[in-house]
């Protein structure tokens, strides 16, 4: 008896409500798998993004050095998210950001060049850069405003909700900084919520 193949991950990502046979035929194999080690970059400070993932599996993040130095996460990542230095890999700026695997992970990549020939010429993947450029704009948006509105407890409480993996496979220390609190906050703010 055939076993049926096992559908490529992408579909996931660019499923066949939105486009059709002949587009997943040109966009799919422009993707290349990548593997990425544990701590390894993606992308590093300084340099210019001209690649962006979609994670198959692991946890990535990305970070920025404060003025002293300090290393302080501005995201998560984790399956099906697209991972990508948006002001970077659109304008061709040096990122001030590093992404950096938490874990083993795997990625698909697309680069710069390929994703500007698909974007004009497929419109519906033009139609889902947008959505996803939107949908990272709010998030953006909604974690900053939190940063200044919310209470520590409530950010936290917010991200167990909303993105219960990282929780359970990030380390406290950079979850404590995507957070804006100490690790000793964080500690007394978990077990608060344990003791509810």
């Amino acid at each position: 008896m055939h076993q049926k193949p096992k559908p490529h991950f992408l579909n996931n990502i660019f499923n066949s409500n939105d486009f059709n046979k002949e587009e997943l035929e040109a966009i799919l194999p422009k993707f290349k798998q990548k593997a990425f080690k544990k701590n390894s970059f993606l992308l590093e400070q300084g340099k210019a993004a001209n690649e962006y993932w979609f994670v198959e599996s692991g946890f990535i993040r990305s970070f920025v050095l404060d003025i002293k130095g300090n290393d302080i996460t501005t995201n998560f990542y984790s399956v099906d998210d697209i991972v990508i230095d948006w002001p970077s890999f659109f304008l061709r700026n040096p990122t001030r950001e590093n992404i950096q695997a938490l874990t083993d992970c795997v990625c698909w990549q697309l680069d710069f060049d390929t994703f500007q020939k698909l974007f004009h010429s497929i419109e519906s993947f033009r139609e889902q850069g947008r959505t996803t450029l939107v949908k990272s704009y709010f998030n953006l948006k909604s974690h900053n405003i939190s940063m200044i509105a919310d209470q520590a407890k409530e950010r936290y409480e917010n991200l167990l909700k909303e993105n219960p993996l990282i929780i359970q496979n990030v380390s406290l220390k950079h979850i404590a900084t995507y957070l804006g609190i100490t690790d000793t906050s964080l500690s007394r703010i978990r077990k608060e919520i344990s003791s509810e």
